[in-house]
């Protein structure tokens, strides 16, 4: 196995990001199609607040996104986890894992109050879990998950409009 490293995105890795996004969630039951939309649409709208690549031999092999969200329709200090992508042919080896990690510890470093996604909840391994306090209108909550780096929020939880 190749070795990795996880480092902030940059401009020279958009076109590759979109690509691997394209790839990774390429035919998932899951997938809506508009992912790497939303990683673009978040970027132009200044609404990326931790962006992460793991490079392997030169390539972008992995890619994460955090992005604030909204409490009540107000400001908050709690932000969205995804998308998330691993190139096909590199998932299991610990690439998406090392991304969340290092995306969750910058999270905490500047001052995060919280994470939350929407999804299968195999995101349990690194402490998310649902809520009963949180919720997203019309989403299922046994499919929505908090990760609290302190206290848990009380609301409506909203994304960013680049998830449409």
């Amino acid at each position: 196995m190749t070795e990795f490293k996880v480092r902030d995105e940059g401009p020279a890795d958009f076109a590759a990001i979109g690509a691997l996004i394209e790839r990774a969630f390429a035919g998932k039951p899951y997938a809506s199609g508009t992912e790497a939309a939303i990683v673009v649409a978040l970027r132009e709208a200044g609404a990326v607040t931790v962006g992460l690549v793991t490079e392997a031999d030169g390539r972008v092999v992995g890619q994460v996104t955090f992005s604030p969200v909204t409490i009540d329709g107000m400001p908050s200090r709690w932000h969205a986890l995804g998308p998330v992508a691993v190139e096909p042919g590199r998932q299991g080896q610990g690439i998406g894992g090392a991304l969340i990690e290092a995306g969750l510890g910058r999270l905490r470093a500047m001052g995060s109050a919280g994470c939350v996604l929407t999804g299968s909840g195999y995101d349990r391994r690194f402490g998310f879990r649902n809520s009963t306090r949180m919720r997203v209108e019309g989403y299922p909550a046994g499919d929505f998950f908090v990760l609290p780096f302190g206290d848990e929020a009380e609301g409506a939880v909203a994304f960013h409009p680049a998830f449409g």
